[in-house]
């Protein structure tokens, strides 16, 4: 992995990880070790869909946390306290008015990640992340998103 790319969070971002690592390896590992010993006591492998089941679960689990493990040697955690709100970046909170629609919406720029459009955390890769990258309050941007252009003034941007 010598050409892995660097991946930038939040410290928000890297203790979530941080966690759900914990909690996957001391937790969880447990758990599904427990249900193969259990499923094992059922006999016949061959024919034990709870051991087959019970292991796939394990293979679930070693997935993520070798994922996890991952993403932890290349992370990068924006300084919070270099955070400037002169212009959108990674740690910004933006608040926005689509232009067509005369909505306002409020994001947060994150690592990617932290992204989950469902709680309005954008990555800065995302079609609309990486429009506002580098944008200042008052200014004009135009997004091509999946569900097509969408122009956006941006009116606030915080930490």
């Amino acid at each position: 992995m010598e050409n892995a790319k660097e991946i930038l969070m939040t410290a928000e971002g890297l203790s979530k990880l941080e966690s759900e690592l914990e909690q996957l390896k001391v937790v969880r590992r447990k758990e599904v070790a427990e249900k193969i010993k259990q499923a094992l006591a059922f006999g016949d492998l061959s024919e034990n869909s709870e051991y087959d089941e019970a292991k796939n679960e394990q293979a679930q689990v070693e997935a993520r946390i070798a994922q996890i493990e991952g993403m932890l040697k290349l992370a990068r955690v924006v300084d919070e306290s270099a955070i400037s709100t002169d212009a959108v970046g990674i740690g910004t909170r933006v608040k926005l008015l689509d232009v067509e629609f005369e909505d306002e919406e409020e994001y947060s720029i994150v690592g990617s990640s932290e992204a989950d459009p469902s709680q309005n955390r954008l990555s800065y890769e995302s079609p609309v992340g990486k429009a506002l990258i580098g944008k200042k309050v008052g200014d004009i941007v135009d997004v091509d998103a999946p569900a097509g252009k969408i122009q956006f003034k941006i009116l606030e941007i915080n930490r």
